[in-house]
């Protein structure tokens, strides 16, 4: 760990209501502390629930608890992290489909493409310009958020917990 403390969130956008249990435990484990979520039903998917839960901890956090729930069968969450000292933000998105997108994030939550994935699409243009939209599609993460946009918005209004741990 880096030493720095940053802030994120954890979003479950939809969980079968026997890994709950499951999700907490390994969110205990990485955070180094007890937690326990309030869940709600997630009417993007019947008999899914969904939770969020807002954590601050050693950067690199978004990174272990994004690792710690990866391949779970019918998972669909996302995890932020904020910039920290030295350290860009990040944002994490997993779907059982897709499986996990990762890309640096700025202060407003904007992805930010990194130069050697915008040349890779520009060099397609004079060959391919579909293989080329579809080279920027990957790097913004275009399938993630559109698998994952029904559930983000049958989130809203929903109850938000803050952690804020003292290091």
């Amino acid at each position: 760990m880096s030493g720095y403390l940053t802030r994120g969130v954890l979003f479950v956008h939809s969980a079968p209501r026997a890994l709950t249990r499951h999700i907490e435990w390994e969110v205990s484990n990485v955070l180094g502390m007890s937690v326990s979520f309030d869940w709600t039903d997630q009417p993007a998917a019947n008999g899914t629930v969904r939770t969020e839960y807002s954590w601050q901890a050693d950067a690199g956090t978004g990174a272990m608890l994004a690792s710690g729930l990866r391949g779970w069968d019918h998972l669909r969450y996302e995890v932020t992290e904020e910039a920290s000292h030295g350290v860009d933000g990040t944002r994490y998105s997993h779907t059982p489909e897709l499986g996990i997108f990762c890309s640096a994030i700025d202060a407003h939550g904007n992805l930010l493409i990194n130069e050697d994935r915008v040349r890779r699409a520009l060099d397609l243009v004079v060959s391919d310009s579909h293989a080329s939209r579809l080279a920027l599609e990957l790097a913004l993460g275009s399938a993630w958020d559109e698998e994952l946009e029904p559930f983000r918005y049958a989130g809203d209004g929903a109850p938000v917990r803050w952690l804020h741990r003292a290091s």
